[in-house]
């Protein structure tokens, strides 16, 4: 999500999709690889669970707070030391081991370096308590900057919340900011605010205790594990309404937690646009993955996020994304492109994570995708079809979705779009959507609250589909071309010739084609010639504007 903007802004143009030349290489940096990377500081000790507590303060825009890590000691030949991030301009105060042993630690940027005792045996769980201060970075275009957002609301009155994704949660809160380590026993998060104001959290509220200095502090907690950047407080004038869903698990807390004055116009619009996106998304990706933490939407100041459990909502109680339909067809302005796009992530980004931010294509090209999916449950196919092809607007092919490993880099903002049509292409090669609905399905409970790699990923999907598709997933992944479907007919056209161009070697995306009156066709494409016997009413099939409607390529007949 944290490149939303930059996505829709390029669908908002009429950019043709053509080759683009490769970007240069980035050059990084060791703080690069501190961020990005399993360090020797990293790699021996894994997080069970975060405790957080924070008390922001809205005059001086400070925040204050600690942060009580329970971690496994992994092997007992780690470096006598751990590392612990948190970004500048924060800083961290002290450092205690199991509630009662003072550890030294130095600081390389953003990355703490801490003294731990030698003596950890394998196995063995210990706490360590980071407490934190200063004046924490600010968000200058949530959610698409990360930090801090001290912003009013319409009546002028306090309202904060953070973003982070990308950028990375220790911008707020000291935290081992990798993705591969998620707090296998879930988090908390207390937040201190004055008593005139309401904190919103992950989860569930657990407590609710009125201070004596006027202020009030409010602990939510998730049980199931979360990534770090989807922890993050909500504070602001909120009344909550809530209700219960039948949904495929069975049931399912639903809660709304609005600013005050959208109380009337969010209970007539929220639940019914949640409805359906659940009616879509269990169908197509099995039951909500966090029944437990249940589901929330949280009003806030910017656009939206994929916070989970509770989704960051800013979209003007309005359809598409604020009004406009990326895909210029119409049918993005027929439901709520936020609650649909940020609940999806539920199951490809919060369920399912990406080891490494390298592979962020596998939380936003699913959750793109499921955009599409979602208009196929609601709406049918055709309408599904042409939301798709109407979203190649924003592909730019500048440079290939995914980036450097190890880096904290991020891919091209075409993992959205691109990644999306990479997806559909593969849904109509299949040719099965039973048994494509049953892949996603079989994603999300595989993989169920893990975190992973790109090829977990391909190989899965490959396997289940009975296809070697990992040339497929190179090709629009790894590369800016766009492949190129050559025609050859006989002159009787009793024949044709096919092969790819302008592709990697061995690309072989396989065409299942078909035009609704003809029984369906597949083919095999290689970077060689090949050539079929045509049956009677066969040629139709190879209509080049119906073969790239389906599959995101191009296509022509060649002499």
């Amino acid at each position: 999500m944290n490149k939303l903007y930059q996505i829709f802004t390029l669908l908002m143009l009429t950019a043709a999709c053509s080759q683009a030349q490769e970007a240069k290489p980035k050059t990084f940096t060791r703080a690069d690889t501190l961020r990005g990377s399993i360090t020797p500081e990293r790699a021996w000790w894994d997080v069970q669970r975060y405790d957080i507590t924070v008390k922001p303060d809205y005059i001086a825009k400070t925040t204050s707070g600690q942060n009580i890590i329970t971690y496994k000691v992994l092997n007992t030949q780690h470096v006598p030391a751990m590392q612990i991030d948190l970004q500048e301009p924060l800083n961290i105060d002290s450092i205690l081991l199991d509630k009662k042993v003072a550890l030294k630690y130095s600081r390389d940027g953003n990355a703490w370096h801490v003294q731990v005792p030698q003596q950890q045996s394998k196995g063995s769980e210990h706490v360590v308590t980071v407490y934190f201060s200063g004046k924490p970075h600010e968000s200058t275009r949530p959610p698409w900057s990360g930090g801090w957002s001290f912003n009013q609301d319409s009546l002028k009155r306090p309202w904060m919340t953070v973003t982070c994704q990308g950028l990375g949660a220790s911008i707020w809160y000291p935290c081992k900011d990798h993705q591969s380590d998620e707090p296998d026993r879930g988090a908390s998060l207390s937040m201190i605010v004055p008593d005139t104001l309401v904190a919103v959290g992950n989860g569930r509220l657990q407590s609710q205790v009125k201070n004596a200095d006027g202020t009030a502090t409010y602990k939510w907690s998730v049980s199931n594990p979360i990534n770090n950047y989807d922890i993050i407080p909500y504070i602001g004038k909120y009344v909550h309404f809530g209700e219960t869903y039948a949904g495929e698990k069975g049931k399912l807390d639903l809660n709304y937690w609005v600013l005050d004055y959208n109380l009337p116009k969010a209970k007539t619009y929220m639940p019914h646009e949640v409805h359906q996106m659940l009616k879509a998304f269990e169908h197509w990706f099995g039951a909500y993955p966090f029944y437990e933490d249940g589901y929330k939407l949280v009003d806030v100041p910017h656009t939206g996020m994929e916070h989970q459990s509770a989704v960051a909502y800013g979209n003007w109680y309005k359809p598409g994304y604020r009004l406009r339909d990326g895909s210029g067809t119409g049918w993005g302005l027929k439901w709520d492109f936020i609650i649909v796009h940020e609940s999806g992530h539920e199951w490809f980004g919060n369920n399912i994570t990406s080891k490494d931010l390298a592979d962020m294509w596998i939380h936003e090209s699913f959750t793109n995708y499921s955009e599409t999916l979602y208009v196929d449950y609601i709406f049918g196919k055709d309408a599904a079809n042409a939301y798709n092809e109407g979203t190649r607007k924003g592909i730019h092919n500048d440079s290939p979705i995914i980036p450097a490993y190890g880096v904290n880099d991020q891919g091209s903002g075409d993992m959205y779009p691109k990644g999306g049509n990479m997806l559909h292409a593969i849904r109509h090669s299949i040719g099965n959507d039973e048994l494509f609905r049953g892949i996603m399905r079989g994603l999300n409970k595989t993989f169920y609250h893990q975190t992973v790699t790109a090829k977990q990923i391909e190989d899965y999907i490959s396997a289940k589909a009975g296809f070697d598709y990992s040339k497929v997933f190179k090709q629009y992944l790894q590369t800016t071309q766009l492949p190129a479907l050559e025609l050859r007919f006989n002159t009787n056209r009793t024949k044709v010739s096919y092969r790819w161009t302008n592709c990697i070697s061995g690309f072989n995306l396989p065409l299942n084609l078909t035009n609704g009156s003809q029984p369906a066709l597949k083919i095999y494409p290689g970077t060689t010639w090949k050539t079929i016997a045509l049956k009677a009413g066969n040629e139709m099939l190879f209509d080049t504007a119906a073969i790239t409607k389906m599959y995101y390529i191009t296509a022509a007949i060649v002499k």
